[in-house]
């Protein structure tokens, strides 16, 4: 995908803003971007659409966004499939990530990490890699939800042993002095020897390359046996099993509620 560096720019704000941030906080504000820009240029809903051109603060998503027709009700007891359907769709990168993992012969367990891997980017911005592995960690492998938070910090790092470059991206929308910030260095030396590594690795191989703007609608029913296998299911749905997380399902379920 093609990024205009003056568009980016002026949708987080002109050049100050960015030269004001915090060097994950641009990497994670030109992803949010990249995915934004994937799901309209394919074809997003015109109410969606409009509220995804609507200028909110730096560092929040759409979960916080003022939206033309509300959310869409989630079922008594909602499931994963439920909240891909009515909350992080239309979820493209991660659905083209995960097609990509199947494409490139990775264990399902891969597979189902890349499906999960950036959907919390489309609720907020910051740390995504952290949120999504503390929002899915009850109910996956301990191994996937590991791959999710480190992808965040494996992604600036090459790893000419699978293949995995630094993102050109990066370069050219930044610069070449670009660093990621401190916090970021230190967990990718901390994963860089964890005997999950490759958790994490394999899922920044099948990341970079998945915004194609070109590539066959996939849906997410074409995952629903892998997740029906990698995810435990609650009974009493997402959001109601008492879980350490099952806060943060609900503010999913319901931004908006007063109480």
């Amino acid at each position: 995908m093609h990024v205009d560096r003056r568009k980016f720019f002026a949708s987080v704000g002109g050049a100050a803003a960015v030269a004001a941030m915090g060097h994950e906080d641009r990497a994670e504000a030109l992803e949010h971007y990249m995915t934004d820009r994937l799901d309209r240029r394919v074809g997003l809903a015109e109410t969606a659409q409009a509220s995804a051109e609507l200028r909110v603060p730096r560092g929040t998503g759409n979960l916080y966004r003022p939206t033309a027709g509300g959310f869409e009700p989630m079922p008594d007891k909602p499931t994963l499939v439920d909240f891909f359907e009515r909350r992080f769709a239309p979820a493209r990168h991660v659905l083209q990530s995960a097609n990509r993992a199947v494409e490139t012969g990775q264990p399902e367990r891969t597979v189902f990490a890349c499906l999960l891997h950036d959907v919390t980017q489309n609720l907020i911005k910051a740390d995504h890699g952290y949120w999504g592995a503390q929002l899915f960690a009850p109910y996956v492998d301990e191994r996937v939800a590991w791959g999710i938070k480190y992808h965040q910090a494996l992604r600036f790092y090459p790893d000419d042993a699978v293949g995995y470059e630094y993102p050109d991206m990066y370069n050219r929308i930044f610069g070449e002095d670009y660093e990621p910030d401190e916090y970021i260095r230190k967990d990718y030396e901390f994963a860089r020897n964890h005997r999950h590594y490759m958790e994490a690795r394999l899922i920044t191989v099948n990341d970079q390359y998945a915004f194609d703007e070109n590539q066959r609608r996939i849906g997410i029913e074409e995952f629903t046996d892998v997740i029906g296998r990698q995810f435990k299911q609650p009974r009493e749905g997402l959001g109601y099993d008492n879980s350490p997380v099952a806060h943060m399902w609900r503010s999913i379920i319901d931004p908006n509620r007063p109480l």
